[in-house]
């Protein structure tokens, strides 16, 4: 057997699952072979508050093709109703308007959309709330912010320093509730098997960790976690909403459960993945910065509202990053709910650190401003020698560098400090910039297995998911490396849990988690059958704990630099420069890589100036529930953008020397943009997105 040298990783290795993509071959969760399928389609409350009364069915039962309806008063009981979100059906109680209270099953999909829309609800309809104020007497301080981070924190003499600050800063921002709109809507097929001695459950889905689903989801049906399986090989995007099982999954497994033997496919619509799937919490946030006169930081608080749903508690860790950005001997941060009538709120790129930091980077602009210094310059004097949170010393903060690096490739030097001071024609001329930060960690029990077939390959398997990031191929370059062998004499198999457990794809530690499991598998593989093992030898190993994930504070570093244009009488909003500046550790795949940061940025840009889940609170629901009136940025709005990262390897992240970089490119990016409109227009915008009325003063 030939063998090359550790080079895999860090090639632009093209795209494997590529081809079957633009070819149609790649299956996605509603397009798997399942035969003689049924098709749901749900009913929906149209009040927010309330109970059912009465579900008239007869006209939807009687049409042709119809199998069988669900209501709240005779659905199949779950065996766990601990959770709000999922727990649907099992009782009268509506939560929020568009909760799941009914479906149809049909022979088609057209029929069962057509009967869904048959059923006749009455409800007796109750007071409903579903507006974020920071006045609401309701209010409350969460055990802990997502995933496991302190509520509060309180160090130092915070009042006496901001009392006491040469120049203060007092701002308030407040960012839109937001939905995740990947190119797949949600979906899945849901197959309920009772032919043998034992009940056998297969649910195809859109989902970021198979695994994951099988654990959330068998319990509330009485089944073991060997009797379901969940298979996801290709995920049409996925940007945390896909990271947990929603109630859509439930439904169609009771749809399924109600026809055993025909599976139930089981789409959700645009307008229906406003309602069902999870959103980015909108935030009222107030940031205070006390600083002395050359710009250094003496007290930082961070005080946050957000909303949170009545039937389910989700906190967003929306202070978190001002915790250990900058250095400053005084610092406070909260974080606080309001309970309303609204469906729960779910992880969306970045949660916390997207909305977090647009708040934080728009104050430290504020702040350079009122002390007279350059922006990169005040980031640079408030750089903290280890983590402030922690006091442990940094695996590689690299961010000076970022920050100067991306001076020197934008042409930082040039730009008046002014505002308003460069024109082109008609349009006002601004730049920006922000520093940002993500976690690096991994998450911990994942394994993968090893084995070598007779036509000289090694079949590699682990549970992980590719949401479109290139897993499939980042995996297989992995995989190759730690075997010493070329990529193409390596299979990968993925999105499955008959694989080796493998956790969720999300937090930006998907590739750390999975490729620390493959690596450690390879060297037991090698150890256990040399560099010439026999046709069926194979292996299956954990990742062991990562022992400087105690030692060293794990974090990437970027900075964001936009240009923005404003024309000066129709306050239309143009960025055509944007460049953002990685420290993220080893490229795996630098053309993966590079398409990941940009993908981010793009979402930010989407995020500062056209997102916005709109909510009519006479009715409690979101309006703007298409890609039509819930605008993301396209092709029109996206020209100059670019991604560079430094040159590293973090020894202390993982056996890869990588750190993820799936969220990091959005950090930033909407207080780049935001600083950049203020530098060009003198007007300092505080609410996202920020629109053309906001900059006609």
């Amino acid at each position: 057997m030939t063998s090359i040298p550790a080079a895999s990783m860090g090639a632009p290795l093209a795209r494997l699952d590529g081809y079957a993509k633009v070819t149609g071959t790649a299956r996605y969760a509603f397009e798997h072979d399942v035969g003689d399928p049924l098709y749901l389609h749900p009913v929906q409350s149209t009040v927010a508050r309330g109970t059912v009364r009465v579900m008239d069915t007869g006209r939807a039962a009687r049409l042709p093709g119809v199998v069988a309806v669900l209501t709240v008063f005779d659905a199949p009981a779950l065996a766990d109703t601990s959770d709000g979100e999922l727990s649907i059906l099992q009782d009268d109680r509506v939560h929020f308007r568009g909760q799941l209270i009914g479906a149809v099953i049909a022979e088609n999909a057209e029929t069962a959309r057509q009967a869904a829309d048959l059923v006749r609800v009455d409800y007796r309809t109750e007071p409903h709330h579903t507006e974020l104020r920071t006045d609401d007497p309701g209010r409350y301080a969460p055990d802990q912010v997502n995933p496991s981070f302190p509520t509060d924190t309180d160090d130092g003499d915070v009042d006496g320093a901001l009392a006491g600050a040469a120049v203060r800063i007092d701002r308030t921002y407040r960012t839109p509730a937001e939905h995740n709109n990947p190119m797949e809507p949600h979906a899945c097929i849901a197959v309920w098997d009772e032919s043998g001695d034992r009940t056998q459950v297969t649910l195809y889905d859109s989902t970021q960790g198979v695994h994951a689903v099988r654990t959330t989801l068998a319990p509330l049906f009485g089944l073991e976690p060997a009797q379901l399986r969940v298979v996801a090989p290709h995920v049409g995007g996925g940007f945390g909403a896909k990271g947990a099982p929603h109630a859509h999954n439930v439904l169609a497994l009771m749809a399924a459960r109600r026809t055993p033997g025909r599976p139930v496919k089981f789409a959700l619509t645009r307008q229906q993945m406003f309602s069902l799937v999870g959103y980015r919490t909108p935030t009222v946030q107030r940031i205070e910065l006390g600083a002395r006169p050359d710009g250094t930081l003496t007290a930082l608080t961070h005080e946050v509202f957000e909303t949170t749903s009545r039937v389910k508690e989700f906190a967003e860790q929306t202070a978190v990053a001002s915790r250990m950005m900058y250095a400053t001997p005084n610092r406070r941060t909260s974080h606080r709910l309001s309970p309303l009538d609204v469906p729960v709120p779910f992880w969306m790129r970045a949660p916390g650190e997207c909305p977090g930091m647009y708040a934080a980077e728009s104050a430290m602009d504020e702040l350079a401003l009122a002390c007279g210094i350059d922006p990169i310059e005040l980031r640079i004097r408030n750089e903290p020698d280890a983590d402030p949170e922690t006091g442990k010393p940094w695996s590689g903060r690299r961010l000076t560098e970022c920050l100067r690096t991306g001076a020197e490739r934008f042409g930082w030097a040039r730009r008046d400090p002014a505002p308003r001071a460069h024109r082109a024609g008609d349009w006002l001329v601004g730049t920006g910039v922000a520093a940002a930060t993500y976690p690096g960690g991994s998450m911990p029990g994942n394994s993968a297995r090893i084995e070598y077939d007779p036509g000289g390959r090694y079949i590699v398997g682990i549970g992980a998911a590719d949401i479109g990031t290139g897993t499939w191929t980042a995996l297989t370059q992995i995989a190759a490396d730690a075997l010493e062998v070329d990529p193409d004499r390596v299979r990968l198999r993925i999105g499955d849990t008959d694989l080796p457990e493998a956790s969720v794809a999300g937090g930006s530690t998907g590739i750390s988690s999975w490729g620390s499991a493959i690596v450690a598998a390879a060297r037991e593989f090698r150890h256990d059958h040399g560099g010439n093992p026999a046709a069926g030898a194979h292996t299956t190993a954990q990742a062991p704990e990562n022992p400087d994930a105690e030692k060293y504070a794990l974090h990437s570093f970027a900075a964001q630099f936009v240009e923005a244009r404003v024309h000066s009488y129709t306050g239309e909003i143009r960025i055509p420069r944007m460049l953002g500046v990685f420290s993220v550790g080893r490229a795996v795949n630098p053309r993966t890589l590079r398409s990941q940061l940009i993908g981010g940025m793009t979402m930010g840009i989407s995020g500062a100036l056209h997102e916005e889940s709109v909510r009519d609170h006479r009715f409690g629901h979101i309006v703007t529930q298409d890609l039509a009136s819930y605008h993301i940025s396209a092709h029109a709005d996206v020209q100059d953008v670019d991604a560079i990262w430094l040159d590293e390897v973090d020894e202390h992240a993982n056996p890869m020397g990588a750190r993820g970089a799936g969220e990091i490119g959005i950090v930033g990016a909407a207080a780049a943009v935001a600083n950049a409109v203020h530098h060009a227009t003198g007007i300092r915008v505080r609410t996202l997105p920020i629109t053309a009325d906001a900059v006609l003063g």
